[in-house]
């Protein structure tokens, strides 16, 4: 099959949407398909990708006339399927979805992201103004709570389908390592972009209540691994609360590191109450860690609560379940034998590849 896909942001550029669009079209040439990619980010020529730049500020991934480049490519290549991936508002992306139906192509839309009530907002408007809902594309998206949004303003006009991030966890997995030992204290980690769509300064808020929770005789220190632009707000919390002598700031790591950092903790803070999926949280539980995560988010599609980890309704009770962790030994040295032992349900690129080719099978029927 020849397939086309369109996103607003792709390699060199690591996020996670850029890593997972790059990795599901490896995959899915290994698997005999003919691909390839138009994105609007800079960088070096790459086999079958189109890039479609233009002179924005701060280099943004948009191009003010990126549906014509776009339908001309669509025209030259006449894919069997366009697949777009969105974020919460990707503007060239959706020129990709205007140009796949302008050349009359099946088209199916992923969306990488939780829509919070302003996003939803914004796609009842377009919804007016456009009727999106009724170019007949198929949705998908990366978890359960993430596809009820984006059902509430669709409608019934546009299938939606679960399709979970594809990862190789076999990286991950502990290997030759004897069960946890229950230690007093908590080395607590959590991985990601430092960016203020994930949370970084509530998880310091939360740490810090957790802190105060925790008897000052047990101890805690925690690893926040990944950069961006909330690290300078991070580390002034950081030193205006006393937090500097427990709390770390690597920057951005290698795999390698992130794995060496996993396997020296004994749990993974996930924030966000809008992580739609949980790449990093799905690969140190992948790892063996027990992980804390907001109930409605992604997260919650592997980890259930008491099971895998505890899953906490707001920032307060984020920060409890740190400080019970923390504490409680037992409990966190039973989770971490049960995801040691116990292979997520998540992630397989097998199925991840299967579920697209049925959304692409929706929408070319």
């Amino acid at each position: 099959m020849r397939i086309f896909h369109v996103s607003d942001c792709y390699l060199p550029r690591l996020g996670g949407i850029e890593v997972q669009v790059a990795d599901l079209v490896r995959q899915q040439r290994e698997a005999g398909h003919e691909v390839e990619v138009a994105t609007a980010t800079r960088g070096e020529p790459l086999d079958g990708v189109h890039r479609i730049v233009a002179r924005m500020p701060f280099d943004l991934p948009v191009h003010p006339r990126g549906v014509g480049h776009i339908t001309r490519l669509l025209t030259a290549s006449r894919p069997a399927v366009v697949h777009v991936h969105t974020g919460a508002v990707s503007p060239f992306a959706w020129m990709g979805v205007r140009a796949a139906v302008r050349a009359g192509l099946p088209v199916v839309v992923t969306v990488h992201s939780m829509w919070d009530p302003g996003t939803r907002a914004v796609y009842r408007l377009l919804r007016l103004l456009y009727e999106w809902h009724r170019w007949g594309v198929v949705a998908t998206t990366v978890s359960n709570a993430a596809a009820v949004a984006i059902r509430r303003v669709a409608g019934r006009g546009v299938p939606v389908h679960v399709v979970s991030n594809g990862l190789d966890l076999s990286g991950w997995r502990p290997v030759g390592v004897g069960a946890p030992t229950a230690q007093p204290g908590a080395h607590i980690v959590a991985v990601g972009r430092l960016a203020p769509r994930k949370h970084p300064v509530r998880l310091l808020r939360a740490l810090h209540t957790a802190r105060s929770k925790v008897p000052p005789s047990v101890p805690m220190r925690a690893t926040i691994v990944g950069d961006g632009p909330a690290r300078a707000s991070m580390e002034r919390y950081l030193a205006k609360n006393g937090m500097t002598g427990w709390v770390t700031l690597p920057g951005r790591q290698s795999r390698e590191e992130i794995a060496k950092i996993l396997a020296a903790a004994d749990m993974f803070v996930a924030p966000a109450p809008l992580e739609s999926f949980g790449i990093a949280a799905l690969e140190a539980r992948a790892a063996g860690l027990p992980v804390v995560a907001r109930e409605r988010s992604g997260v919650a599609d592997f980890v259930r609560h008491g099971e895998e980890g505890l899953l906490a309704r707001d920032e307060a009770d984020l920060a409890r379940c740190i400080a019970r962790l923390t504490t409680d030994t037992a409990l966190r040295t039973a989770m971490a034998a049960h995801n040691r032992s116990t292979e997520p349900t998540a992630g397989s690129w097998k199925a991840v590849l299967e579920g697209f080719d049925h959304a692409y099978a929706r929408a070319i029927g």
